[in-house]
């Protein structure tokens, strides 16, 4: 395949991935803007079916996917430039997009290892009590605003980088 394919798919895919990824975060930010914890000690009825639970899936792997395919692309991309170890180092004038790899990383183990083990419980894809599950409700909110957070200088370091944000 010609390099210059491969670096167009992989940008497209990045990027693809990113508007997911990262909509996700805000059209949940939007739409939920600030934490509303339940009105009373009572469990909710469980919203089941399989239609309902096959659903939640989709959209919570698709996002949860998608970082993957975010940061894999991101590395390939910065691999295929030269540009990986000076990256991962902070080094010269690939530091910007170096701190902008660093903060995608920990916002992809925020993901994976604090937000999906508690949202899972939330969702009741894992067996919780409901004492649990409220506590599970509030830090998924807060890392899932972490992740909001942390999108913002990712974005401008990524631009910066790859436009003209020189260090040397």
């Amino acid at each position: 395949m010609h390099a210059g394919l491969i670096d167009l798919v992989l940008r497209w895919l990045h990027v693809g991935g990113a508007l997911i990824w990262i909509g996700h975060n805000y059209a949940n930010f939007i739409s939920r803007p600030d934490f509303i914890p339940f009105a009373d000690d009572t469990e909710p009825a469980a919203a089941t079916g399989n239609d309902f639970q096959s659903r939640l899936r989709r959209e919570h792997g698709a996002f949860r996917w998608a970082s993957v395919v975010v940061w894999s692309t991101g590395l390939a991309m910065l691999h295929r430039n030269g540009m990986l170890m000076d990256a991962v180092t902070l080094s010269g004038t690939a530091a910007p997009i170096g701190m902008g790899f660093w903060i995608g990383t920990m916002m992809v183990l925020n993901l994976w290892l604090v937000l999906w083990p508690h949202q899972k419980k939330v969702l009741g894809f894992v067996p919780a009590s409901y004492k649990e599950r409220v506590q599970c409700s509030r830090v998924t909110f807060l890392s899932a605003r972490v992740n909001t957070l942390l999108s913002i200088p990712l974005l401008f370091l990524m631009v910066a980088g790859a436009h003209g944000l020189l260090l040397d």
